[in-house]
């Protein structure tokens, strides 16, 4: 019994021995917690490694594709590098060209331009009598267009405001009397109406603003006599980019299609050397004649003196008797072989044109573009100056306007205005600073002066002080009373006398012309060319415009545009926008 009661102690002893003992984790709580968080920070670490690592990696990819990069594109500019040299090793005589064509704005610093000043202020008691020469070219106006829309003002001396005023066709025919404006109709033989008008001067209540149309009788296309045309054609390397050389390819085509069967043709290029690209052909061969066109390639220097004997030459033996006989110069004016000095070049002009031959210029390009030598020689020569910006440009003048261009109805011809002191105090002509002739040259047939084509009109513009209206310039003492003009020549403001040749003729004619006072409401014509001759006074910088804005220029040539048929008025007035933005950026 007592040994049953010491076993039964004993196992109840080991069953609360083992009830009363834990596991050592729960017996240490602070050891617990510590492994836990070793756990988490090496979790954490290894987290941070991976996205370290993940990240170097995206950051070595990018690298290696960078420098692939690279490497393509050094591989790439080599090869540009080795093909460029190439080609220039294999047509040197391009290197000129294509650094032009990649200036796509021309450097005006390279051009030459004849330098003038405006003209003055005269006073009639002093110098009643205005003369120059009647040369109508339009070539200015072209080239400021090219200016602005390669984002440059001109140079003041590349805009001559007359061929700004005159580059617009007129709906005016001979035999049109509409709204009375002072026509006056010539005797038959005389080749010229003449009509005039005055208005307020736009850009000066103080001045009277006399315009006086003059326009040439027109041929029919049938009337018109045959011609022997010669293409001299500069082929030399600066006229290797697209506004030069394809320029003029493209333009000459389109005269080619108002060619008839008795017209004959032929072309004479120059660079280096001089050749017969076309001996004188038919114009009725007009595939022959484009195929010749489309052959001319630009390389080497420019002999353009030997290209102009040889152009002669083939003038001499293609030679129309009572024809036109005429070469067409189309070049960027930069004659740098053979004969270059002008004076040489223009002694040859002249010699041949009393053989019967004149001469045309087509000017193309900007950079070291020679304008004073392409007007001259076209002076001389008693042809024409046209710039040629635009195959629209080419169409205007070698196609729509052929007839003006090449068949002459009077040569040599003169104006001169005497001013009626009784009415004008004072006077400016707007205009034709280069055809300034002494009072005495206007009977002298021996002085040069310019030539008109058929159904020409010519525009002229003078601004007056009329008596009453302030003067720039005091009365002079001692002159003449104004009251003292005769009673039967009072009621004339000016007197207009014209002076001219026929085209074969040796001794000049004579007609005048009374210009009188009116008060018929000026014509949107009339508004119209005085907002193109303020445009041009601005692009010079003129001090005569009282600070008109470019605003009111545009005004007053939406005001007077008409119908404008042919967009040229139009295109004007987004000129006059261009050189406004220009001119703001600049000033």
């Amino acid at each position: 019994m007592r040994n049953k009661n010491i076993i039964m102690l004993l196992i109840g002893g080991l069953i609360l021995t083992g009830c009363g003992q834990e596991p050592d984790d729960k017996e240490n709580p602070q050891h617990q917690s510590t492994t836990s968080t070793d756990q988490q920070a090496r979790a954490a670490q290894q987290a941070a490694t991976k996205v370290a690592e993940q990240r170097a990696a995206a950051a070595k990819a990018a690298a290696d594709a960078k420098a692939k990069a690279l490497v393509q594109q050094e591989a790439q500019q080599y090869s540009d590098k080795q093909a460029l040299q190439g080609r220039l090793q294999e047509a040197p005589t391009y290197e000129r060209a294509a650094k032009a064509k990649a200036t796509h704005i021309s450097n005006p610093g390279t051009a030459r331009y004849q330098q003038f000043d405006d003209n003055p202020v005269k006073q009639v008691a002093q110098n009643p009598l205005a003369t120059f020469s009647l040369d109508v070219d339009t070539g200015s106006y072209a080239n400021v267009r090219r200016f602005l829309n390669h984002g440059q003002l001109p140079p003041p001396d590349a805009v001559r405001v007359e061929e700004m005023v005159n580059y617009f066709p007129s709906d005016w025919v001979i035999n049109d009397k509409s709204n009375n404006k002072e026509l006056v109709p010539a005797s038959k033989p005389v080749p010229f109406v003449m009509r005039h008008e005055l208005a307020p001067a736009p850009w000066n209540e103080q001045r009277t603003l006399l315009k006086v149309d003059i326009l040439a009788k027109d041929l029919k296309s049938e009337a018109l006599p045959a011609s022997n045309l010669v293409f001299l054609i500069d082929t030399s390397g600066s006229m290797y980019s697209d506004e030069r050389l394809p320029l003029i390819q493209s333009s000459l085509k389109l005269l080619v299609k108002k060619l008839r069967d008795q017209d004959n043709i032929s072309i004479v290029t120059y660079a280096g050397d001089s050749r017969i690209a076309l001996p004188s052909t038919s114009g009725n061969h007009k595939d022959e004649i484009n195929a010749a066109i489309d052959s001319l390639n630009a390389r080497g220097s420019t002999n353009g003196g030997a290209g102009l004997e040889m152009a002669y030459q083939q003038a001499a033996k293609g030679f129309i008797k009572g024809g036109v006989n005429r070469i067409l110069l189309a070049t960027d004016g930069d004659f740098n072989v053979g004969i270059d000095d002008p004076k040489s070049i223009e002694l040859m002009v002249k010699k041949q044109r009393e053989s019967g031959v004149t001469l045309s210029t087509l000017g193309v390009g900007g950079d070291n573009y020679n304008e004073a030598m392409m007007v001259r020689i076209a002076d001389v020569g008693n042809g024409n100056y046209s710039y040629i910006d635009t195959l629209s440009e080419a169409q205007k003048v070698l196609n729509s306007e052929m007839h003006q261009t090449l068949v002459t109805v009077a040569k040599d011809v003169k104006a001169q205005i005497e001013f009626n002191p009784a009415w004008v105090t004072e006077y400016r002509q707007i205009g034709y600073e280069k055809r300034q002739l002494q009072a005495e040259d206007f009977n002298n047939d021996n002085v040069d002066a310019g030539d008109i084509g058929a159904g020409k009109h010519i525009t002229l513009l003078f601004e007056l002080t009329l008596n009453g209206q302030k003067a720039s310039i005091d009365k002079l003492r001692y002159a003449p009373d104004q009251k003292s003009a005769k009673s039967d020549k009072a009621k004339e403001l000016a007197w207009l006398k014209i002076r001219w040749k026929y085209p074969q003729g040796k001794e000049s004619q004579l007609v005048e012309f009374p210009l009188l006072p009116t008060t018929n409401a000026p014509s949107e014509d009339m508004y119209f060319r005085a907002a193109v001759a303020a445009y041009g006074q601005k692009l010079r910088g003129s001090e005569y415009l009282n600070n008109t804005s470019w605003q009111q220029i545009k005004q007053w040539a939406r005001q007077a545009k008409g119908q404008d048929s042919q967009g040229y008025r139009a295109e004007f007035i987004r000129l006059t926008e261009l050189a406004e933005g220009l001119d703001n950026l600049q000033n």
